[in-house]
């Protein structure tokens, strides 16, 4: 959650804290791309997730800050749209689709039996750093459901046990 500052003892917080690493100066060059327009925010933000690996707090004040955004703005569009992450992920993605024809079609038993096998809960990573595990309300695959991705490929009609064994080839 973002600590309640001002937007100024954000700036000052966040300049301090860009100083010495290169992705911000990546990012701002990004930013001025697109001329630090407010409504690039979403591909302000996946640059971000792209440089960072994922959005945590210092990242989203920084943003805020040099698009002129009220922090609680660019914290509720991370939020929202399941894409950007506020952990570091593992090695390896998992995300389970759990939109209607895939929830009908077995997509709560995939996530119970990867839930069990590794121990973690949609949202968590393995201690190891090994899985993320991610639900999404729907990925478009309707047609091949249940559907679930893996480190970006979507494998179509599975079962808990071929799963399973996807994610054994994986780990």
């Amino acid at each position: 959650m973002l600590p309640l500052l001002t937007r100024e003892k954000n700036a000052d917080r966040v300049v301090r804290h860009a100083s010495g690493d290169k992705r911000f100066k990546i990012l701002e060059v990004h930013m001025k791309k697109h001329q630090f327009r407010q409504d690039a925010l979403i591909e302000v933000l996946h640059k971000a997730q792209e440089l960072f690996g994922f959005l945590e707090d210092d990242l989203l004040l920084f943003i805020a800050a040099k698009l002129k955004l009220p922090p609680s703005r660019v914290f509720g569009v991370a939020t929202f749209y399941h894409f950007f992450t506020l952990k570091p992920q593992g090695e390896h993605t998992c995300v389970v689709c759990l939109g209607t024809a895939c929830y009908v079609k077995g997509a709560d038993k995939i996530m119970a039996a990867i839930q069990e096998k590794y121990r973690i809960k949609a949202g968590e990573t393995t201690p190891d750093n090994q899985l993320s595990l991610l639900t999404a309300r729907c990925i478009g695959a309707c047609g091949i459901a249940p559907a679930v991705t893996f480190d970006g490929h979507v494998a179509p009609k599975l079962t808990p046990e071929t799963a399973l064994e996807k994610l054994k080839t994986l780990i």
